[in-house]
C-alpha cells in the first residue's frame, strides 16, 4: 500500500475529500453495511474469521505469479489506482496486480489491506477512460468494505450448510444464500456508481460494461442501442419472460451487464449524482450517526418504487396482487393458455403491467 497525496490526477476531475461510501452505495446495499458496521467488535470477529483462508497466503501468491504494477511496470495503471484513490479520498492505495488471463475480470480481495486484481483480457479489452471506471469500481469495493463481510457472510454460510441435514435446514441455507446474491448484485451497482465518480466520463463507464457484454469491436456496437436493448429487456414479453427473468438472476452474484448500464445512466442523470459533484454528499464524520433504521427505510422505499415503476410484467403483476386487483386470475390463465390472442386481443395488460418508468437491476468485477 503507498501513500496517495504525492499524485493527482492526469486530468482534471472533482476530488471528494472526506467522502462517505454512503454517497454512491445502493439504498439496499447501504442499509445492510451500515447495520454491520454498527455491531460492535464486528470487524474484529470478521478478521479473525477470515484468519482461516491466509491473507498473507493470497498476497503472496500473487506477488509470485502476478505482475504488480508500480512506476516501472503497468505504470499507467499504477496511475489509475492513485488517481482512483485520491479522488475519492483513499488515504493508502491498494495494490494492483496483473495477472495472465484470457476471462475479462476484474475483483477486490482482502480484508486488512485489499488487493486489486486485474486479467491480462480486461486490459487488452478497455481503453484508458474504460479501466479507469473499472478501477475506480474495485476501489470503490476496497472503500465500502465489501471484500470484509463477503468473506465473513460466505465463511458463515460454508458453516451453515453442514447442518442442512437438519429438518428443512436446506430451505433455510437456499433463503440466505439468495439473499446474499442479491446483496451482492446491489453491492456491484454500489461500485458502478464508485466507478462513475472516480473517472466521471459517463459514456466511458458504459461502454466498459457494453464490452463486458459484447467484446472489444467497439465500432460494431452503439452505447444507445444497448440502453435501448436494456429497455427491451425489462418489458420484454409477458408473465412467463418475467418468471423466466427472475428465475435467471437468482443464482447471479452479478447483475446483469444491459441492466447495469441502464442502471448507471439512470444515476448519472440523478439529482443525488449532481449534488454530489457539486460538493454536497455524506461526511465519513457523519458515519457515526447514521440511523440503521432510516436506511432499512430508504431501502424499502426503494424496492416499492422498482415494483410500482417497473414495466416488467411480473412486477406488474405483483402490483395487481398488492393492489387486490380482480385481472390477476384473467392474466395467469391468459398468460399460460394463449387464450384471448385468436380475437386480436393484444394482451397489453400481461405485457406492461400497468406502465411505469426502467427500474432494474443489473459485471465481473
Amino acid at each position: 500500500m503507498t501513500d496517495t497525496t504525492a499524485k493527482t490526477p492526469s486530468r482534471r476531475r472533482q476530488r471528494f475529500p472526506e467522502i462517505s461510501t454512503r454517497a454512491w452505495e445502493h439504498p439496499a446495499d447501504r442499509s445492510a453495511l451500515v447495520a454491520l458496521r454498527k455491531l460492535t467488535g464486528f470487524d474484529d470477529v470478521l478478521k479473525r474469521l477470515a484468519g482461516l483462508v491466509s491473507e498473507r497466503s493470497i498476497r503472496l501468491m500473487f506477488l509470485a505469479t502476478a505482475v504488480k504494477t508500480s512506476e516501472r511496470q503497468f505504470p499507467e495503471l499504477h496511475d489509475m489506482v492513485r488517481d482512483a484513490a485520491y479522488v475519492l479520498d483513499l488515504a493508502q492505495v491498494p495494490d494492483l496486480y496483473v495477472t495472465q488471463d484470457p476471462t475479462v475480470n476484474a475483483y477486490c480481495i482482502g480484508i486488512d489491506t485489499p488487493v486489486i486484481v486485474v486479467t491480462s483480457g480486461l486490459v487488452e479489452l478497455l481503453d484508458e477512460e474504460e479501466l479507469r471506471s473499472v478501477i475506480g469500481h474495485e476501489v470503490g469495493h476496497a472503500m465500502s468494505g465489501h471484500a470484509v463481510y463477503r468473506t465473513m457472510l460466505m465463511i458463515l454460510t460454508n458453516i451453515a450448510t453442514r447442518i442442512a441435514w437438519v429438518p428443512l435446514g436446506n430451505l433455510a441455507i437456499m433463503a440466505i444464500v439468495t439473499a446474499l446474491k442479491e446483496w451482492f448484485r446491489k453491492a456491484e451497482l454500489s461500485s458502478d456508481r464508485a466507478g462513475l465518480l472516480a473517472g466521471q466520463d459517463v459514456q466511458a463507464s458504459m461502454r466498459a460494461l457494453m464490452k463486458l457484454a459484447g467484446g472489444h469491436n467497439l465500432a460494431e456496437m452503439n452505447v444507445d442501442a444497448f440502453l435501448e436493448q436494456a429497455e427491451e429487456y425489462e418489458k420484454a414479453g409477458d408473465l412467463r419472460d418475467g418468471v423466466l427473468k427472475l428465475l435467471q438472476v437468482l443464482p447471479q452474484s452479478h447483475p446483469f451487464a444491459v441492466v447495469r448500464v441502464a442502471q448507471l445512466k439512470k444515476w448519472a442523470e440523478s439529482d443525488e449524482y449532481r449534488s454530489i459533484l457539486a460538493g454536497a454528499y455524506p461526511r465519513r464524520t457523519d458515519d457515526p450517526d447514521t440511523s440503521v433504521g432510516e436506511q432499512w427505510r430508504a431501502a424499502a422505499e426503494h424496492y416499492t418504487a422498482s415494483v410500482k415503476e417497473s414495466k416488467d410484467p411480473l412486477m406488474g403483476l405483483i402490483r395487481d396482487v398488492a393492489g387486490g386487483a380482480a385481472t390477476v386470475g384473467g392474466k395467469l390463465r391468459d398468460t399460460f393458455t394463449g387464450a384471448g390472442r385468436g380475437n386480436g386481443s393484444s394482451n397489453g395488460n400481461g405485457a406492461d403491467g400497468g406502465g411505469g418508468k426502467d427500474a432494474g437491476s443489473g459485471d465481473n468485477g
